[in-house]
């Protein structure tokens, strides 16, 4: 354990280096805030600060407050920061946890991408070696649509795959979980998985060429999915009828409805410029660069050990 914290906060260190040397500032935002998120499938932790009747919510994600950032001017920006996600507990998932979140002004998932790969390989030297196996980080990595991987994997043709996220979300699911990413574990070298269906948007923007889909993708390695990145949704109207959307979900499925961030939405209405983003499990990446693909590895004290 001594060793890997070593390792941890050596890591760390690479991370802050490398994006400095990009021209990224690094920033800080707020923990416990007044909407924490309306992603379907992540819950909240509540708290209710003294002297305040508004509850806050520990943040699942700093990307509301990093956005508004690049609202006010802050082209090229990272944080490293604690996050928040209840229920979540396991090889790769810890109640609380470390995100590492970027974001680019004037810059789309191609850039982002670039950073990301570019990132990986400084940070693990260019190979991961986990179970036995050695995989290959060296960019650029591969890339596959969803529509790609679901018909190669398991069998279903991209219409289907598309109709099934949309409609029928949990077999969408089920197929990516008991197919996909274990074809996606055996590959000896990192992939990007792009263009999720729109349905899967969540604050991606739609692909113009190919509103069907979303610029959204996320990095596998050695079956570990590393990151969420987005050509981001820049839309203030599009993004209030997705939130509206999300929270009548949620509501139908009994689950907590969180508030609208009434000064997010205000922010992408003054304008945000064209962007892409990208939150990377820091905790994961510094697993797969110590040899493991569990976080418990990494981390001090996991939440059961408190």
């Amino acid at each position: 354990m001594s060793k890997r914290l070593r390792e941890r906060a050596r890591i760390v260190r690479e991370v802050r280096a490398f994006f400095e040397s990009r021209g990224y500032l690094e920033v800080e935002t707020p923990i416990a805030v007044p909407c924490p998120g309306l992603d379907l499938h992540l819950d909240a932790f509540e708290v209710l600060p003294a002297r305040s009747t508004s509850p806050r919510f520990l943040s699942t994600s700093p990307e509301y407050q990093m956005k508004r950032l690049l609202v006010d001017g802050h082209a090229r920006i990272f944080q490293i920061t604690r996050a928040f996600r209840a229920g979540e507990l396991g090889e790769r998932h810890n109640p609380e946890f470390t995100i590492l979140e970027l974001y680019r002004a004037h810059a789309g998932v191609d850039a982002i991408m670039r950073d990301t790969e570019q990132l990986v390989a400084r940070v693990t030297g260019g190979s991961v070696h986990v179970s036995g196996r050695t995989i290959d980080v060296r960019p650029p990595f591969a890339r596959m649509t969803v529509c790609d991987a679901y018909e190669r994997f398991a069998g279903t043709a991209p219409e289907e795959t598309l109709r099934l996220a949309e409609h029928d979300e949990d077999r969408f699911y089920r197929l990516l979980v008991d197919d996909v990413e274990p074809a996606l574990a055996k590959l000896d070298h990192a992939l990007f998985m792009t263009e999720y269906p729109a349905t899967q948007a969540s604050l991606a923007r739609k692909k113009p060429s190919d509103p069907r889909v979303a610029e959204r993708f996320e990095l596998y390695v050695a079956g570990v999915e590393l990151c969420n990145g987005f050509g981001e949704l820049t839309d203030a109207v599009e993004q209030r009828a997705r939130f509206v959307r999300d929270q009548e979900e949620r509501a139908r499925r009994s689950k907590p409805v969180y508030p609208l961030d009434e000064r997010f939405l205000e922010a992408l209405a003054r304008g945000m410029p064209d962007s892409g983003g990208n939150a990377i499990g820091l905790d994961r990446l510094v697993a797969l660069a110590t040899g493991s693909t569990s976080i418990r590895d990494v981390l001090a004290f996991a939440d059961d050990e408190l």
